[in-house]
């Protein structure tokens, strides 16, 4: 079967735009001509200018962000407490292990700290390292302990100062890849130059620092570039074999630093599946980049201590079943068109079968619970029924994990990036469609060949795996806002490189009977000039300005809350509260806690639930009966949610408490019919009377503007 590997090399077009021919280059005699040493030194220039751009561009936008970070808190200037308070929801339980790693007095008791922790769940006894991806913490707390640099650099900006470097990796990493895919470092300064852009839109390292995906997503940027340079044609066995030690180093770390890595791994996966199954990719390298994603993501469930949401993913099923699948359909690439439709209808329902009978044999054998909420979340939010179950319809209510707003695409179109993106998008699509149609077929009428040598150029195999990854990632931003980093990242890759690419430009002049070489070469390289000079020219006032506007970080109640728990209240004392607010508990003062934000647990999802209770309709006894189970000894009750306006009725928290406790809901508005009038009123708010029935189990012990906190009796 011809592949499009096969028919490039056969193109004699491609030659001559690629390589020289040996007609112009060597002698009768074989010696090569001074033109060749002239080209080969202009690339070693062109590689040196590019490489210099590339690092350039790197530390600029790591600047740039550290810059706007400081200026946007005053981060220099506040307090240690605010900082660390800075540090919103789950980034501020991440930061905490790497200050409980930095403050342990020596590596060994730290360490031990994290594998038997008793301080982030209250009366169990868990292990963080298998249950959280942090160990870039722990990487990062044993180099700041072993670097003299203690003295000149505290451990907050040794941690920031990691995390902006990295932003510098994304962006080389963006660039490579889009230089390897067109062929010129101009697309790699364009696609730089719209990620600083469309920051708004690109990333969010600059306020959420600990993360998890900002940690993740340069890694994953560069598993992309080196997989992009794997897929290219006539690579040396020994720059295979490093290229595929690149890829799965990446892929190790990218997997290693985030607890999502799985579920966009398997999207990585489906794309080289539909790119083998239409004859795209060569299949040996698809097959190696399967079995990288298998073993890197098992080298980190073994660092996970056998963590079984790993184990029972379905990227190691899915993986799994293609690799038995090819296995047993050896011919699947030989026939004609019916034939092969058939065959490769064959091949997918194998793999969906196997893939569906492996995991739920693993997850059988595992007791494997830890990952249903997303599967519920996924069920309700495509349609498949409404649910009551409180855990999907927290992620459902969250702006985050909603559609992505429209007025994405009109900040995006503003750099010009949506518009060349689609019209990119739109060529290199109809190319597939046409080669899918073509491989399968195994066409040999010439007139048809002829065309498809056309659309071949424009669809090598490094291309044609940037084209799927960035629709399927593109659906996944689609449906989910949050994931919308993954897009817009490769959307600035994708149409730098087809601004700049010599394949596209051909096909589209071709298409309007207007192609010269001549013609093709201004366009290639004016047209991304001409990009570059208006967002100079629109962007770069905005950005001084951006630079040069100062504000401070101003949260004196939260502030006040948490220099009154380290002054006023035990070091074992344990508290309760919304899982936001107890990881800045958790980090400033230490205390331990009854939930948290890391929800990737069946047993704190149900916990989490039962502590919430406090902003339910539930009486004073069942909630305290509730918080003493957990051994809470305080309970922190925030107005911000009692009497919660951000969300509409029906998905403000305590119409969610109400709604799975088959409650009505406060307010106006339709209510289930099966929904009943609640016995109690409101906890939260009815607390506040100091009436008789909450006196006895709870006292006020602080309470400002925004926050109220209650000493639980301990009753005997």
């Amino acid at each position: 079967m011809t592949t499009i590997r096969q028919r490039r090399v056969g193109k004699g077009t491609e030659a001559d735009d690629d390589q020289p021919s040996e007609e112009k280059n060597l002698k009768p005699d074989g010696k090569i001509l001074t033109g060749h040493t002239g080209g080969k030194l202009w690339n070693i220039l062109s590689i040196t200018v590019g490489g210099i751009v590339a690092i350039s561009l790197g530390l600029l936008t790591s600047v740039y962000v550290a810059t706007l970070h400081e200026n946007d808190l005053w981060f220099s200037n506040i307090k240690e407490v605010e900082r660390e308070i800075s540090f919103r929801t789950e980034c501020g339980l991440y930061y905490s292990y790497y200050k409980q790693m930095i403050q342990a007095a020596s590596i060994q008791q730290g360490l031990h700290g994290l594998v038997y922790d008793n301080k982030t769940e209250s009366v169990r006894t868990i292990n963080i390292l298998e249950r959280m991806n942090v160990y870039q913490e722990v990487f990062l707390s044993i180099l700041y302990r072993i670097l003299p640099i203690q003295q000149y650099l505290e451990p907050v900006y040794f941690y920031i100062y990691t995390l902006f470097g990295l932003q510098a990796v994304y962006v080389i990493a963006l660039y490579v890849t889009s230089w390897l895919l067109s062929g010129t470092w101009l697309s790699g300064l364009l696609a730089a130059c719209w990620y600083i852009t469309n920051r708004i839109d690109t990333t969010r390292v600059e306020f959420t620092i600990p993360l998890r995906e900002n940690w993740a997503l340069p890694f994953f940027a560069v598993q992309i570039a080196a997989i992009t340079y794997l897929l290219r044609t006539h690579l040396q066995p020994v720059q295979e074999r490093l290229t595929l030690m690149a890829v799965f180093i990446a892929t190790f770390l990218f997997s290693l630093t985030w607890q999502f890595n799985q579920f966009m791994m398997l999207i990585q996966a489906l794309a080289l599946f539909i790119l083998d199954c239409f004859d795209m990719l060569p299949t040996a390298k698809v097959m190696w980049l399967y079995i990288i994603q298998i073993s890197g993501l098992l080298l980190v469930c073994v660092l996970q201590f056998f963590n079984s949401m790993i184990l029972g993913s379905l990227l190691i099923s899915f993986n799994a079943s293609v690799l038995i699948a090819r296995t047993i359909q050896k011919n699947l690439k030989k026939g004609g068109l019916l034939n092969r439709l058939g065959k490769l209808i064959l091949h997918v329902l194998l793999v969906l079968c196997l893939t569906l009978l492996i995991n739920k044999f693993i997850k059988k054998i595992l007791n494997l619970e830890s990952d249903e909420h997303i599967f519920k979340f996924l069920k309700a939010k495509f349609g498949f029924g409404a649910t009551r179950d409180f855990d999907a319809n927290l992620y459902l209510c969250e702006e985050a994990f909603g559609l992505l707003p429209l007025n994405t695409f009109s900040r995006l179109s503003d750099t010009l990036l949506f518009y060349i993106y689609i019209f990119v998008l739109f060529f290199m699509t109809v190319a597939a469609v046409i080669i899918a149609f073509w491989n399968l077929s195994g066409s040999n009428q010439v007139q048809f060949m002829e065309k498809m040598e056309e659309c071949t150029v424009t669809l090598k195999p490094d291309a044609a795996y940037n084209l799927i990854h960035t629709i399927l990632f593109g659906c996944l931003a689609l449906s989910t806002m949050r994931m919308k980093y993954l897009w817009t990242s490769h959307m600035c890759v994708f149409a730098s490189f087809g601004l700049c690419s010599t394949e596209v430009w051909k096909l589209t002049l071709k298409c309007i009977h207007l192609y010269t070489s001549q013609r093709m070469r201004v366009i290639k390289y004016s047209v991304p000039i001409m990009t570059l000079l208006y967002i100079s020219y629109k962007f770069w006032p905005g950005i001084m300005d951006e630079l040069s506007e100062l504000r401070e970080f101003y949260d004196p109640d939260t502030v006040e809350l948490m220099n009154w728990i380290k002054s006023n209240t035990p070091n074992t004392a344990v508290f309760a509260g919304s899982m936001q607010l107890l990881a800045g508990v958790k980090l400033c003062t230490g205390r331990t806690l009854t939930n948290h934000p890391h929800y990737e647990d069946k047993n704190l999802r149900e916990r989490t639930k039962q502590i919430y209770q406090i902003y339910a309709k539930r009486s004073p006894e069942d909630v305290y009966r509730i918080l003493r189970s957990f051994g809470t000894d305080y309970v922190i009750l925030e107005d911000s949610i009692c009497y919660e306006r951000r969300h509409s009725r029906g998905c403000r928290l305590r119409d969610l408490l109400d709604i799975a406790n088959g409650h009505i809901m406060d307010g106006l508005g339709e209510n289930e019919p099966d929904l009943k009038p609640s016995l109690y009123p409101r906890f939260c708010e009815e607390i506040k009377k100091n009436l008789p029935p909450y006196t006895i189990h709870f006292t006020r012990v602080f309470q400002n503007k925004t926050f109220h906190v209650y000493k639980l009796a301990k009753h005997k």
